[in-house]
């Protein structure tokens, strides 16, 4: 025994070997699903047999290169992430990085008492360098690939416009009409409470499609982005007028399709709502908000625990202190990764659930046929691939993929 004892690793050097070859194992694993993914996109070259009257080559071939092209650009920097993040921790940079923020706070006569300064100095610089590491990838993906398939419609300075274009987006009033009375009476029959309607122009930063709900209590708004109104969307707008053709005896050619409009029609419109509305009326909403409070919950009360393990943080570099801020990172970031790895598939598989739940209540509502086809547009206007790999989805799609949502609806769908 004394002898195997002596051969072991000491235990700090265990703790960080293990979440190092944990690390690896997951990205290992999400690599794998990946190429069985980036397979299916590569060989369904054909629109499948049940989509075949309701989507086009035209669009299935775009959607096939968009989604190969973002499993591609995600393969490569995936393996950028985790060999930087290999290299941060065999280099020491994290106390190498709370170091620098000491000796910067020292300049400015704070000792190493004052550990929220240094702490928030840290934060400062570890902020910059993820911003500065992760700008060429932002750039490509938003000015190559969202780009080349007709998605981007940012100019540089709204190049993070998931986090700040939405502060500047412009929320008109939907107008009296037919769709907003429609919408109201929808509302009011499940006991929604709802005060507002805007649209939203979400197509100045992206033509992808959305609407969602939002509000506490008895104060319920609903949001619709322009690109999901057929009506509203830029892209059906036909601009200047054309000229007049000159007429001929000539019989018109068949093959000049009319333009492919994006967006839905009010019907499909108030099915989508009846989905969201849905996940309302089930306690969809409110089941998330109480998980994530027992999660969090567990884990700080798991982190209090730990917080006072001195090989937690010798693990990590940090032999002569044990900052509270580096034993959050150590402790959420690395220690609980296997943990966060299980959550995250058990609430992708709840999610999942939540959306078939959610289809059902809008047919429910008689509006089958109407989310049929808004499911179909949608998947159209987002370049959605209807074909993904069964372990491939499983473990990454929040949502079901489209063909499961259409043959569930598809079972007692209206005619």
């Amino acid at each position: 025994w004394g002898i195997w004892s002596q051969m072991l690793l000491p235990v700090e050097k265990q703790i960080f070997y293990a979440v190092l070859g944990f690390s690896w194992t997951v990205y290992l694993w999400e690599a794998y699903l990946s190429y069985r993914q980036r397979r299916i996109y590569r060989s369904t070259t054909h629109v499948p047999q049940e989509l075949g009257k309701i989507m086009d080559s035209e669009t299935f071939e775009k959607s096939r290169l968009y989604q190969l092209d973002k499993s591609n650009f995600s393969f490569w920097s995936g393996l950028y992430s985790e060999t930087e993040g290999t290299l941060i921790l065999l280099l020491g940079g994290i106390p190498f990085l709370w170091a620098i923020a000491g000796t910067l706070t020292a300049r400015f006569g704070f000792s190493s008492e004052y550990e929220i300064t240094q702490s928030l100095v840290f934060l400062t610089l570890a902020t910059l360098f993820s911003a500065l590491t992760g700008l060429p990838w932002s750039l490509y993906n938003t000015f190559v690939i969202e780009e080349k398939h007709g998605f981007n419609q940012q100019v540089l300075v709204t190049i993070y416009a998931d986090y700040i274009a939405p502060l500047f987006d412009k929320f008109t009033p939907l107008p009296d009409g037919e769709l907003k009375t429609d919408i109201e009476a929808m509302a009011k029959s499940i006991s929604f409470p709802l005060t507002k309607v805007y649209v939203v122009e979400g197509s100045k930063r992206s033509s992808h499609s959305n609407a969602y709900f939002y509000g506490f209590f008895k104060n319920k708004r609903i949001v619709l982005f322009d690109t999901l109104l057929e009506d509203y969307s830029p892209l059906n707008k036909t601009g200047e007028p054309q000229p007049e053709q000159p007429e001929s005896d000539e019989t018109p050619i068949e093959s000049k399709a009319k333009p492919k409009k994006q967006g839905c029609n009010n019907p499909e419109i108030l099915a989508v709502l009846g989905h969201e509305l849905g996940h309302w009326k089930l306690g969809h909403t409110v089941k998330n908000i109480v998980i994530s409070q027992m999660n969090s919950f567990l884990c700080f009360s798991l982190f209090a625990v730990l917080i006072g393990r001195k090989e937690l943080f010798v693990a990590f570099g940090f032999n002569d202190s044990q900052p509270t801020l580096i034993g959050l990172m150590i402790i959420f970031q690395f220690i609980f990764s296997p943990y966060n790895e299980l959550l995250s598939f058990c609430l992708t598989v709840l999610s999942r659930r939540f959306e078939f739940q959610a289809d059902a209540f809008a047919r429910s509502m008689g509006k089958a046929s109407e989310l049929y086809s808004a499911l179909i547009k949608l998947n159209k206007d987002n370049l959605g691939f209807p074909v993904a790999d069964w372990l491939f989805s499983m473990w990454h799609y929040s949502h079901p993929p489209l063909l499961e949502r259409l043959r569930a609806l598809g079972n007692i769908k209206q005619d």
